[in-house]
């Protein structure tokens, strides 16, 4: 049996080897004619240069926090570290950048040939883009299970931890790392796209009346480098540590479940079978030409849908084959299907094909302000969807899975019974992410049509081809969207998995019998923390972004000011000046929110006990959840909403409701951009701190 896990290098290289397929694609396509090679380089270059410059920054941070680790790992000898936990840290953090890397790269490849493609049709288009957003999600699928199955075989065969308990303990710290890693990646990168998006649309379009990504607007090129920094490096990373942590949760509650190495090996199984599935689905997105936004949706649902079909068939024999309980299988059904609904009513809330956004469209024919107002209603009431879709997930599959309402025995323990059903939990939400090769792809692919447009309308291409680019970016801010959902609600799924693990963890070392109830005055103090938390990160993430995008401001309106014929198109703006403001911005700002997940967590650990974390942890956990959620969707119902008036639709571009659409879509940039999207990485990393951190904390309140 144990000979199985070989398979994940197998499913690694069938998604490895799709993904090479997909870059030789992309590089068959032109890339154009001079002027759009041109403009594509100055966005490889800024690209390259802020990646460069963040990787330098964040090295040092892992630096600090792997000898923070080693050295207690070290000098406890293992009593309050493992001596894994550093290397697994690193490694994560590692495997984690990498997956952004190269999405990156292969993004900033296809712009200017998604842009050709679209001249010459706009199934081409949608082509080019989904081959290059295939690259980003099947890349991290690959990386994903090379980093798992390597872990394991090294601590199973070369170290001989063959305790599944142990090995499933020593996993799950590897997600610590990619989850360190992701909200780096995301929040700097999130940061440096929305203020140069700020101040490219504030400066550019509201004050000076000039279209979207026009060349005379200095800040167009760092506005293009930050959708790939940002919505492709960044959005790489997170969903690298969404795959990883939701299998490592898996593996952690496997042997407490009672199904040993039979479960650790299922939701391993149920990823390499998604690979295939997904490359299945991959094959079937196509359009026809004329093709409206909602049969481009359509399209990429056929192929979304199709791969969470098979998948669901496959996955019925490989549960009765190695588990051999039905409801394991229904729990699997319930995160597959959690992930579809949460992706319908994403769309539903944030595509300009539904009610929702066309009437927030329809509301800012009366200003800014009821704009603003209907856009946060928006982004509120479409929390009841995600949050209904999830408790139901994680009620039926717990109980499904064999979980009961007796959670403790008469000595504190948990029941066999609770420790089945939380199995259940943890593998509906490998079952959310099993088609993630197509599920990222389709987010992926967003970015990519965004930079082609804006290279469209740099380069003078006729109106025909933006008309197509913009189709599928519009396309795309639905699909991102839907892709923040994914990552929401799975990571809402894998930080309960977590956190019972960190409580059996702290149990283990620790023969008191310690109060985790809700009355326990330390539980309820961690959780008033941990909502805290979850509004303090996203207002530092928001003043991050309001604070860079300043200086840009102030740039953008010195160039228009102080180059003569900048405006009339007689001189060419300095779009250096702005691409370094935004790195220097973005890197700089990005540190106090992301030491927070670190130091919060610890310190919560030391002032009030191994119980105040867990209350921490239900805290952050259940208001990050719903804050993202409202983040994300508030903002791609505003982009969505500024997209339909610019197709024509009340007044269109140039009017006064577009200029007010256009206030609603900058307030919503960093909203969908930088905080939401971050949230679910902080979510998972104070549990992943906390469980690493564990042995220390029980230690220190024992003395």
């Amino acid at each position: 049996m144990l000979k199985l896990f070989g398979i994940g290098f197998i499913g690694a290289a069938i998604a490895g080897l799709f993904a090479l397929y997909q870059v030789k694609k992309v590089f068959s396509f032109s890339e154009g004619n001079n002027l759009m090679r041109k403009i594509a380089g100055a966005i490889r270059t800024g690209a390259n240069a802020y990646l460069k410059r963040q990787y330098s920054t964040v090295l040092i941070a892992f630096v600090i926090v792997f000898a923070i680790i080693f050295c207690v790992a070290i000098f406890s000898h293992g009593r309050l570290l493992s001596k894994f936990t550093p290397f697994a840290f690193l490694t994560g953090g590692v495997w984690s950048m990498l997956a952004g890397f190269i999405g990156m790269k292969i993004a900033t490849h296809a712009n200017a040939r998604t842009t050709q493609a679209a001249s010459e049709s706009l199934n081409r288009g949608l082509r080019v883009a989904f081959s290059a957003g295939s690259v980003m999600g099947f890349t991290v699928v690959a990386l994903g299970l090379l980093d798992i199955t390597l872990w394991f075989f090294i601590l199973y065969r070369f170290f001989g931890v063959k305790d599944p308990t142990a090995l499933g303990n020593i996993m799950v710290m590897n997600g610590m790392g990619a989850s360190f890693m992701a909200l780096f990646a995301r929040v700097g990168g999130g940061i440096y796209t929305k203020a140069a998006d700020v101040g490219a649309d504030l400066v550019g379009k509201v004050e000076a009346g000039i279209p979207e990504d026009d060349p005379r607007n200095p800040a167009t090129i760092a506005d293009n480098v930050g959708d790939n920094v940002g919505d492709v490096a960044g959005m790489g990373a997170d969903l690298y540590e969404s795959y990883v942590g939701s299998i490592l949760a898996c593996f952690a509650l496997s042997a407490i479940g009672g199904y040993g190495f039979n479960g650790m090996l299922l939701p391993l199984l149920l990823c390499v079978s998604g690979v295939v599935c997904s490359v299945l689905g991959s094959l079937l997105v196509r359009t026809k030409e004329n093709a409206t936004q909602k049969n481009l949706l359509a399209s990429l649902r056929t192929g979304t849908y199709t791969s969470a079909i098979l998948s669901a068939v496959v996955a019925a024999p490989l549960t009765f084959w190695l588990i051999g309980d039905s409801g394991v299988y229904i729990s699997i059904l319930c995160g597959l299907l959690g992930g579809v609904l949460i992706g319908y009513f994403t769309e539903y809330f944030t595509s300009d094909t539904y009610n929702p956004t066309r009437r927030l469209a329809e509301i800012s024919m009366s200003g800014e302000a009821p704009l603003i107002i209907g856009g946060m209603s928006l982004g509120m009431t479409s929390t009841l969807t995600s949050v209904i879709i999830v408790a139901v997930a994680i009620i039926v599959s717990y109980y499904a899975a064999g979980g009961s309402s007796v959670i403790v025995n008469s000595s504190g323990i948990f029941t066999a019974a609770f420790n089945k059903g939380l199995y259940g939990i943890g593998i509906a939400g490998v079952g959310m992410l099993s088609t993630l090769g197509i599920t990222l792809a389709t987010d992926a692919y967003g970015p990519v049509a965004d930079n082609a447009g804006g290279i469209a309308e740099m380069s003078g291409l006729p109106e025909k081809v933006r008309e197509r680019t913009d189709a599928l970016d519009s396309l795309g801010n639905t699909t991102a969207a839907t892709g923040k959902g994914f990552a929401i609600g799975s990571a809402s799924l894998t930080s309960l998995a977590l956190l019972v693990s960190y409580v059996n963890i702290v149990q283990e070392n620790t023969i008191e019998v310690l109060n985790f109830s809700l009355v326990s005055p330390n539980v309820l103090v961690g959780m008033f923390i941990g909502v805290m938390l979850t509004f303090v990160f996203s207002a530092l993430t928001m003043r991050a972004v309001e604070n860079a995008a300043k200086s840009v401001v102030k740039e953008v309106r010195r160039q228009f000011h102080e180059i003569k014929g900048l405006l009339s198109g007689k001189a060419e703006p300095d779009y250096s000046a702005c691409v370094s403001l935004c790195t220097q911005g973005a890197l700089h700002e990005m540190i106090l929110p992301a030491s927070l997940a670190i130091v919060v967590p610890i310190a919560t650990g030391f002032v009030l006990g191994p119980t105040g974390v867990v209350g921490m942890l239900g805290g952050v956990s259940v208001s990050g959840f719903a804050m993202a959620v409202f983040m994300s969707n508030a903002g791609g119902a505003w982009d969505n909403a500024k997209k339909f008036i610019e197709d024509g639709h009340f007044g269109g571009k140039g009017s006064a409701s577009h200029k007010a659409s256009v206030v609603g879509d900058t307030i919503g940039d960093p909203f969908k951009d930088t905080s939401g999207p971050s949230l679910n990485i902080l979510i998972k990393l104070c549990a992943t701190v906390s469980i690493v951190f564990s042995g220390l904390v029980v230690h220190f309140h024992l003395l």
